[in-house]
């Protein structure tokens, strides 16, 4: 039996989609899990470890030396003071270029290898700490529960907390006053004014997944799907009318809130033309639904899926 299963963004994010929400409404709810990324990635893919080690996943794609060391992911970002905190406004979408990342990168190296945890810049939005064996790490939270938050809740947090704060403010200091961001200012584009800690620990030992292909955008995932020897390719590659009838596929859609609509017509026809017999929708929020070709005779579940 065809079997996919579709990661998506918050309803909120996505509009109206009134095939996603009769999916939603007329199929059988399943366990919830842990709003957020990690608990969405967590039911799909099994690996060691109590944490989700995305600095280590990320840099086995981006460089493939992450095995045998402890990496923290130190992404730069966009932040603004106003009358009562500092906000993450923007992350992973600064559209750095290269030169321009690899001369920020540059600037900040000495404070962090003097502190003993080397900076590499892998892309112009992925910045990787290296650290040391016996490396006291505090709590880092992830970006996506920052943006538009202040910043002081979701400082680091834990052993060793004071050493990474101030890491962190020093850097502010350097990357406010370096040329890039002036110039950056003028141009009216966002400075990379501060970086963000996040995603802390080293490759698992293994990865499991019942899938036989994976299609994400996202280099977690794209991580994830290696290491578990699942062939994964851009979900813009996809083309899930001409899924194979026994495949069992992971389709990443979480960044495609704005294309929701055409997505949903194409896996609608991939379920009348029998390719695809089973449908797991598992949203941002936690929740997930389970849908079959014969719930649409579900005509008495209306409304949109929640409340939402």
């Amino acid at each position: 039996m065809a079997r996919c299963t579709i990661l998506l963004p918050d309803l909120r994010r996505i509009g109206d989609a009134p095939l996603l929400q009769r999916w939603l409404a007329r199929g059988d709810r399943q366990t919830d899990v842990k709003p957020g990324r990690e608990g969405a990635l967590r039911a799909c893919f099994q690996f060691t470890g109590t944490a989700l080690p995305a600095a280590a996943l990320t840099r086995s794609v981006d460089a493939g030396d992450a095995a045998g060391a402890q990496w923290v992911r130190a992404d730069p970002c966009h932040v603004v003071p106003d009358a009562v905190a500092v906000r993450m406004l923007a992350w992973s979408n600064l559209e750095l270029s290269t030169q321009e990342s690899d001369e920020l990168a540059r600037a900040l190296r000495p404070l962090f290898g003097d502190a003993g945890f080397p900076l590499e810049a892998s892309s112009p939005q992925r910045w990787y700490l290296r650290c040391p064996d016996g490396a006291r790490l505090p709590r880092f939270a992830d970006p996506t529960e920052v943006l538009g938050a202040d910043l002081l809740p979701h400082m680091p947090h834990g052993d060793n907390e004071r050493q990474w704060r101030h890491l962190l403010n020093e850097a502010q200091v350097i990357l406010h006053n370096h040329p890039v961001n002036a110039q950056r200012a003028r141009d009216g584009r966002l400075a990379a004014n501060s970086v963000w800690f996040w995603g802390a620990g080293r490759l698992p030992d293994w990865v499991r997944a019942p899938y036989a292909r994976v299609f994400s955008d996202d280099v977690l995932v794209i991580a994830l799907a290696r290491m578990a020897k699942i062939a994964a390719s851009s979900a813009a590659q996809s083309d899930i009318v001409q899924f194979d009838a026994k495949d069992t596929v992971l389709l990443d859609l979480s960044a495609a809130a704005g294309a929701i609509d055409a997505w949903c017509e194409k896996i609608q026809n991939a379920l009348r033309t029998r390719r695809c017999n089973e449908l797991e929708l598992r949203l941002e929020d936690g929740r997930a639904v389970r849908y079959k070709p014969w719930h649409r005779w579900r005509v008495w579940r209306r409304g949109r899926f929640g409340g939402a």
